[in-house]
């Protein structure tokens, strides 16, 4: 790849997860406001493996906005296209962990500042300066920040970018999930990348069988790698004619499952940066598994992702113990 400045470029919703924490006195519910948004995640991530990143978005001109652009800033994500609104809140989701570290999201974005990011906001420049973009689908629920995304995949296609793409549904932030369905096609027509889950990949294709699935996403669309997580059970790379599949790392000690996704997107993104996306062989796609899924497993032990990522030694650590 080219010398540019930016290994990876992110657009999309940078927000508050409110999760839950306990119970008062009283018993209440008590709420630890962690810095949160699959693609800052995946940045902070990225940064921790030694990558240069920046991200673009937008927060309300408020104390939350505010401090997350600190937190970004403090794991050394570039934020000269963060924005603030100063007529839209900052986003918030409060965040249900059940008992096994899975958990339900309700939020408060209706609207919310990452919303009203427009396309003029966008700076192109920054986006041609970076070797690989990455977006989800967040920045497609509403019609401004949609066409934002789309200026930018544009600008990341015209600077010869990789292109990643992480669906990351979440029903409740869409109209209909047909326009959900419609807009995740237009992501999976634009990317190089594709991460998507077990039960993104059932929903979106019809098929029960993830190999079923990647067959027919095939079908419709251009994509040479494709990483399939599927939770307790592993996860799969589909690339050329092979299909390679790693067990996961169990932790005894997880705590809830947020930004474990986000955590092996940023290590697979890492290996490709490393490695290119051309002939990649059957070993080289265990390898970037293996280390996705130990990262994955190890930021399920602690509250939140983005301000605490695991670092490479981290992993390796974890690694070695298998």
């Amino acid at each position: 790849m080219q010398e540019k400045k930016f290994d990876v470029t992110a657009l999309g919703e940078l927000l508050i997860d409110f999760t839950q924490n306990g119970e008062s006195g009283q018993g209440n519910y008590l709420f630890e406001a962690n810095p949160g948004g699959a693609p800052c995640n995946v940045l902070a991530m990225l940064q921790k493996l030694g990558k240069k990143t920046a991200f673009i978005g937008k927060v309300g001109d408020d104390f939350l906005g505010r401090h997350l652009r600190d937190v970004v800033e403090s794991v050394g994500i570039n934020t000269e296209n963060l924005l603030f609104d100063e007529k839209v809140h900052t986003t918030l989701a409060f965040v249900h962990t059940y008992e096994d570290g899975d958990r339900d999201f309700s939020f408060y974005r209706n609207p919310g500042a990452d919303i009203t990011l427009s396309a003029d906001e966008v700076k192109r420049e920054l986006i041609a300066d970076t070797k690989l973009f990455h977006f989800g689908s967040l920045s497609m629920t509403h019609e401004g920040v949609r066409e934002a995304t789309r200026v930018a995949i544009e600008a990341a296609k015209e600077s010869g970018c990789l292109v990643s793409f992480d669906p990351n549904l979440r029903e409740p932030l869409w109209e209909t999930l047909d326009e959900a369905k419609e807009q995740i096609a237009y992501g999976m027509s634009k990317c190089d990348i594709l991460k998507i889950s077990d039960n993104e990949i059932q929903w979106f294709t019809g098929r029960e069988d993830y190999t079923e699935g990647v067959k027919v996403l095939r079908e419709s669309y251009d994509i040479p790698l494709i990483l399939v997580t599927m939770g307790r059970e592993g996860s799969r790379a589909y690339y050329g004619d092979m299909m390679v599949e790693v067990t996961p790392f169990l932790m005894e000690n997880t705590i809830e499952t947020t930004g474990a996704g986000d955590t092996f997107c940023a290590c697979m993104l890492n290996y490709v940066l490393e490695h290119g996306i051309e002939d990649l062989t059957e070993a080289q796609l265990e390898e970037m598994l293996t280390f996705a899924n130990a990262a994955a497993a190890l930021i399920t032990t602690r509250k939140g992702a983005l301000k605490v990522m695991p670092s490479k030694e981290e992993v390796q650590a974890l690694l070695e113990e298998r």
